[in-house]
């Protein structure tokens, strides 16, 4: 069994009781290996910087208990991107990037080194990717 089956078979009945479902569980980067653990909620509401937060923390002890990976990595725990309705003119329909701010119903979002502006009526769902910018926000309490 590899690294990452062994882990997805620790963490995901733990994630499942928290209420929400595994997407995906990989390792990226070399030099700076990332452990990344895509969920949603299991009830189909958007994923807020609490909810990851809170499955990071339960995902942490359980990694540092069993040790399940060798060697250091980090650990995210984030949601699959932006799903659309209707593909933008490159014939894409889902997005992961950064969120740039808005411009009345318009989102922009810096993906790799492309902004996208994408319309608030074609977003169908949006999910978040947690940083460490916005664990820091969340713990001060600022949402």
């Amino acid at each position: 069994m590899t690294e990452i089956a062994r882990t997805t078979a620790l963490i995901e009945p733990v994630i499942r009781t928290m209420g929400y479902d595994v997407v995906r569980v990989t390792m990226l980067g070399k030099s700076r290996p990332t452990l990344q653990i895509m969920i949603e909620p299991a009830e189909g509401r958007a994923l807020t910087v609490d909810d990851c937060a809170s499955v990071s923390r339960a995902v942490s002890e359980l990694l540092d208990e069993h040790d399940p990976i060798g060697g250091a990595y980090l650990l995210e725990v984030s949601s699959p991107g932006i799903d659309l309705e209707r593909p933008l003119e490159s014939g894409r329909k889902r997005l992961q990037g950064r969120i740039g701010g808005t411009e009345g119903e318009i989102v922009r979002m810096a993906v790799g080194a492309e902004e996208v502006r994408v319309p608030f009526r074609d977003i169908r769902r949006a999910k978040l990717v947690l940083t460490d910018e916005l664990l820091a926000a969340a713990e001060k309490g600022q949402h």
